[in-house]
């Protein structure tokens, strides 16, 4: 299982702060985007998320200089969301320098036809996040006007050719017979983003069948050993 570090960006910087030494007084913060990468990549991360906060405001990908930054700078898939949400979007990315681009949920609710458009520039490099959460799930405007379960929005997306899931909780801590249950039923990854506070939980997720987690704050604040959390999740 892969161990996946995030990084938010608004205006070409980092959200939050990164300085590993804050608690000794060593070390140089940075707002970077770029060097923040770096640093992950150095320790072992195998790929690195960017979101772009700036993104769905404007409906597009915003911060392409640090995007292109970023894939300058390390040598690893770099995954991107926020304001990727048609074809044009997804090559507008690609052109920064992304890999592998994040749609949103909404597009499989409203317009199968653009998600579609979508894969068949992206194909396997496209992942589509789904809140896990039931009652976010029931807000869309389903066809039919009922809300699919969790299981049937994945096997629906699986079957129109999604590859790769990244499944965010809201915060809460991910369910790993839920997420095991779903590895069991499709052909495709699996990746949990958000609620993992600590190093311990990545062995259930991984015996659980999740191929990768996505971890922002827990790195930032320290909560998490980018290192350790890289071991336990191998």
């Amino acid at each position: 299982m892969q161990v996946i570090p995030s990084i938010d960006i608004r205006n070409d910087r980092s959200r939050v702060i990164w300085w590993p030494g804050a608690s000794t007084g060593t070390g140089t913060p940075t707002d970077r985007p770029e060097r923040i990468a770096t640093a992950f990549v150095a320790a072992g991360a195998p790929a690195i998320h960017l979101v772009d906060l700036d993104g769905p405001g404007q409906g597009r990908p915003v911060n392409l200089t640090a995007i292109s930054a970023v894939s300058r700078a390390v040598a690893v898939p770099l995954q991107l969301a926020g304001g990727v949400d048609g074809p044009e979007q997804v090559e507008l990315a690609f052109a920064a320098g992304a890999t592998r681009v994040v749609l949103p949920m909404w597009l499989a609710a409203e317009d199968p036809g653009r998600l579609a458009a979508c894969l068949r520039i992206a194909g396997d490099w496209l992942a589509v996040g789904l809140d896990a959460r039931p009652e976010r799930i029931a807000e869309y405007p389903w066809p039919g006007g009922r809300a699919p379960s969790l299981a049937d929005v994945v096997g629906g997306l699986a079957d129109a050719g999604v590859r790769r899931f990244i499944l965010s909780h809201g915060g809460r801590t991910p369910d790993p017979a839920l997420l095991a249950g779903l590895v069991a039923g499709v052909d495709a990854d699996l990746v949990v983003a958000g609620g993992v506070t600590e190093v311990g939980t990545l062995a259930a997720l991984r015996d659980a069948g999740v191929s990768g987690v996505i971890l922002g704050e827990a790195l930032f604040t320290g909560a998490i050993d980018l290192a350790a959390a890289i071991r336990a999740a191998a």
